[in-house]
């Protein structure tokens, strides 16, 4: 395992906000994955009978959510820290954001139900892999994009401001703005 960070001192949660390998099993990042869980189950439970003190776990979950925003439970997260969700934005039932990176989520977003963006990656060959090696690409979502239900969004993918997503699409390459995309993996099929 050594072999994997010889010469950097950085700490796991270092490595991991940085995108480079790093030992998912980490006790520090267990820690904060226990932490997250911890508060995303209080959250769910909380929510709607107290929005004010559901507002208030979110607060403390996420890195940043901006005024007027909505999250409906539930909401599955690694570590919520790492996610920026802007003003007056929409989630709907279900979301799960992995964010071993960075999520940024714009402003007026609008997120259908049983979305999922993902921002872990797994080395392809066996032995890292079984050494509990991961990285992460950072997930950015511009602001009034409209993520349809369903849809799946890959590592390293950024959407630009006033885009759709068609429900179901599985999108692994970056979107302009003002497109329409849809399928799997997505296409653009129409400019807005």
């Amino acid at each position: 395992m050594e072999d994997y960070f010889a010469g950097d001192e950085r700490s796991m949660r270092e490595r991991m906000v940085a995108g480079d390998l790093y030992i998912a099993d980490d006790p520090e990042l267990a820690a904060d994955g226990t932490r997250a869980i911890e508060l995303s189950d209080r959250y769910n439970r909380v929510w709607p009978s107290d929005r004010a003190a559901a507002g208030e776990i979110l607060k403390d979950l996420l890195g940043a959510i901006g005024e007027g925003s909505e999250v409906r439970p539930p909401l599955f997260v690694d570590y919520g820290r790492y996610i920026s969700i802007g003003a007056r934005t929409f989630i709907n039932y279900n979301l799960t954001a992995l964010d071993v990176a960075a999520i940024t989520i714009g402003d007026d977003v609008q997120i259908g139900p049983n979305v999922q963006l993902l921002t872990p990656t797994h080395p392809v060959e066996p032995k890292p892999r079984r050494d509990k090696l991961e990285a992460a690409q950072p997930i950015t979502i511009g602001d009034n994009v409209w993520i349809g239900g369903g849809a799946i969004i890959l590592p390293g993918v950024t959407v630009g401001e006033n885009t759709v997503i068609g429900a179901g699409a599985v999108v692994t390459k970056g979107l302009p703005p003002n497109v329409v995309a849809v399928g799997n993996p997505a296409r653009v099929v129409r400019e807005l």
